[in-house]
């Protein structure tokens, strides 16, 4: 029997609409999704699952402390080799270095193809 890797995106958005669409799409991909409304609470799931995870789709405007520039930071920060990305329908913010601005709205199949790239 072969073993097969399942794939972790955690999906970060106060829309619930959005978040639920950007999780449909991950899933698609067979990846499997952690979804969350703040930055605080992607936080705490990075602090015990990072290692695991091989994408984060996070909007940039976020309730709470923190926005998702700033949960960007934090992951790239933690775990340099994770697909980030930060979307928002307004200008880019300031990013790390290897994170990844979408502007919304984005495309469904930009989505798809970002979500392909983390899994190899």
């Amino acid at each position: 029997m072969q073993n097969t890797v399942r794939y972790t995106a955690l999906v970060v958005e106060d829309d619930v609409d959005q978040r639920e669409l950007v999780s449909a799409l991950l899933e698609e991909c067979d990846m499997a999704v952690i979804q969350c409304e703040t930055a605080e609470s992607a936080e705490v799931v990075l602090e015990r699952v990072g290692g695991s995870l091989s994408m984060i789709f996070t909007d940039v405007n976020l309730p709470g402390e923190m926005s998702g520039a700033d949960l960007a930071v934090l992951a790239k920060s933690r775990f340099p080799d994770m697909t980030v990305i930060v979307t928002s329908g307004s200008n880019a913010p300031e990013l790390p270095a290897g994170a990844m601005f979408m502007q919304k709205p984005w495309r469904a199949l930009d989505i798809l193809r970002q979500a392909e790239l983390s899994m190899h």
